[in-house]
């Protein structure tokens, strides 16, 4: 059922400028931040990205996308989504979730309706199913982490219309929260050998690899409205069990500060040295693309 997937390395070059990549709840929603200064962005937080283009199946990005790679929508829906009804799902993956069976798992309409839980793997499970139905991932992202530290700038939100009733205005302070500049990078891998178990399928894969150009430019919001991703660098191995070491792939394309000061926040994409191809000593290993030059 795996298709004869590839095993794969991914990685994304993503800059960040005057906006908020991924808010920390543990810290009222700060830009997620190391106490060595070092930014992060979270898989989940990525992840998140492109199961909204997923599920909003009427949008110009999954519908464009469906028709170039002739997917059935039907086939591609979110299983992480708000308002699900969990006995609903339960009843989808068996008739009786106590028990396990890999083959009929892969035949059943959960496995053929989660996109999301085919490529990302699953941990839905009601109390008293087996544990068989949890599956991991074949897709898995990295936390994003920025090359050089970033520096946060917070800044107190007004409104004139008010937000409380019998008042004209108000505000909330130091609620607008961005990182100044910053440039992070997100390996990602593909393992072909968790697909036979989850029923994750090329489609699947082929579907991630078309999102990832529109993660960012189709999901702005307010508090982030210029996050960019320069690079994705896509490498598939020439086999299954793969053909290059990932952190060669992952080492060689990873940006460097400029300057003396590595530690130093930059304030521009040139602040960094950023490599643009692999080294002759690894081209031969891998297919080599960048998904950012289908947009």
């Amino acid at each position: 059922m795996n298709d004869n997937i590839k095993r794969s390395t991914g990685l994304l070059i993503i800059e960040v400028v005057n906006s908020n990549p991924n808010g920390d709840p543990d810290r009222e929603s700060d830009p997620r931040q190391r106490p060595n200064g070092l930014g992060e962005i979270s898989p989940v937080s990525f992840k998140r990205k492109l199961r909204d283009l997923v599920e909003n199946t009427e949008g110009p990005v999954f519908t464009a996308v469906c028709e170039k790679l002739g997917l059935n929508k039907d086939e591609f829906k979110i299983l992480e989504s708000r308002e699900r009804v969990r006995k609903d799902i339960s009843a989808e993956m068996a008739k009786d979730i106590k028990d396990f069976d890999q083959k009929e798992f892969l035949n059943s309409p959960f496995v053929k309706k989660y996109w999301d839980g085919r490529l990302f793997g699953n941990t839905f499970l009601e109390e008293g199913g087996n544990k068989g139905y949890i599956k991991t991932g074949v897709a898995q992202f990295t936390m994003g982490l920025s090359v050089a530290p970033i520096l946060i700038q917070r800044h107190t939100n007004t409104n004139k219309a008010g937000v409380e009733e019998g008042k004209t205005q108000g505000m909330a302070p130091l609620a607008y929260r961005v990182v100044e500049h910053g440039v992070y990078c997100m390996p990602f891998y593909v393992n072909p050998s968790h697909a036979h178990k989850s029923g994750c399928t090329q489609k699947d894969v082929d579907l991630m690899k078309a999102l990832i150009p529109f993660a960012y430019d189709h999901t702005r919001s307010a508090i982030r409205p210029d996050v960019r991703i320069r690079h994705a660098w896509y490498m598939e191995h020439q086999d299954s069990l793969g053909s290059c070491a990932d952190w060669k792939l992952i080492d060689a394309l990873t940006p460097k500060r400029k300057g003396n000061d590595p530690m130093q926040p930059s304030t521009s994409w040139n602040d960094y040295s950023v490599p643009v191809d692999l080294p002759d000593d690894l081209k031969g290993k891998v297919s080599f693309s960048d998904l950012m030059g289908a947009v």
